[in-house]
């Protein structure tokens, strides 16, 4: 088989992309490659009703393809106007009505990566606090427990130390999720922004207790850890920062 037909048989089964390759290979891969009738049938896969007009369309499908087609391209973004060492967090912890935990914790101490995991934690544990997702992760010192049959709640507050003002990342959320396997007891809220963005919405802090089994109470939950992340919109210390940045922040007394 001629060289030319073989290309031709081959052309329609390529992405949009590795056409375009071809068509820098050589002169006769060029004059094949723009051959519109394999755009034509990029653009089928991807727009398949732009295909069925009673007219072709005013431009080669070629050109139409690449106008469209554009390839994701990860931005890089500006220096954050905050820092950890700007902010303070504060998390308070409920089961039932008892207050069992109450911190405020400087936003240096929870930065991903400074925090050795405990020895003799689950391997599904380790693997995810060893995972390469962006943590910020509060070591429970004294350790705490939780009677796996009480309704536990969490809310958490970051206050910007430039400004005085507070902003809400959790309000009163449930643990209603436990994961035996991996040892963790998960709540989120979604967060709100400043005015300034209204169209930003559907967005959650997650928020993790981190835990061991009690060896002398099957329900009992022994916590060494709490762990904070953005992972619906955020998965870099920076991306976390100018997530925070956009919150609905308010003056401290008037919150």
């Amino acid at each position: 088989m001629p060289s030319d037909e073989i290309l031709k048989a081959v052309f329609p089964f390529l992405e949009g992309a590795d056409l375009a390759k071809c068509m820098v290979v050589s002169k006769q891969w060029r004059e094949i490659a723009q051959d519109d009738y394999f755009w034509k049938c990029l653009c089928a896969k991807r727009w398949p009703s732009i295909c069925k007009r009673p007219q072709p369309p005013t431009v080669t499908y070629r050109k139409l393809f690449q106008s469209f087609y554009k390839r994701e391209h990860r931005r890089t973004l500006l220096p954050p106007r905050l820092s950890l060492n700007d902010l303070e967090f504060y998390v308070d912890i409920w089961t039932e009505n008892s207050l069992i935990f109450s911190e405020v914790v400087h936003g240096s101490t929870l930065r991903n990566g400074i925090w050795i995991p405990p020895p003799g934690i689950c391997d599904v544990l380790k693997c995810h606090l060893e995972g390469p997702e962006y943590k910020m992760i509060l070591p429970v010192e004294p350790r705490f427990t939780i009677p796996l049959n009480h309704s536990v709640t969490v809310s958490v507050l970051v206050m910007r130390k430039d400004s005085n003002k507070i902003a809400c990342i959790i309000d009163k959320s449930v643990f209603d999720y436990i994961d035996r396997t991996a040892y963790r007891a998960l709540a989120f809220d979604y967060l709100d922004f400043s005015p300034s963005y209204p169209f930003l919405s559907e967005i959650r802090a997650w928020i993790s207790l981190l835990f061991t089994d009690n060896s002398n109470n099957e329900g009992i939950i022994d916590v060494f850890g709490i762990e904070l992340d953005f992972c619906d919109a955020a998965n870099s210390e920076e991306e976390v920062l100018w997530l925070l940045d956009i919150l609905d922040w308010k003056l401290g007394a008037a919150f």
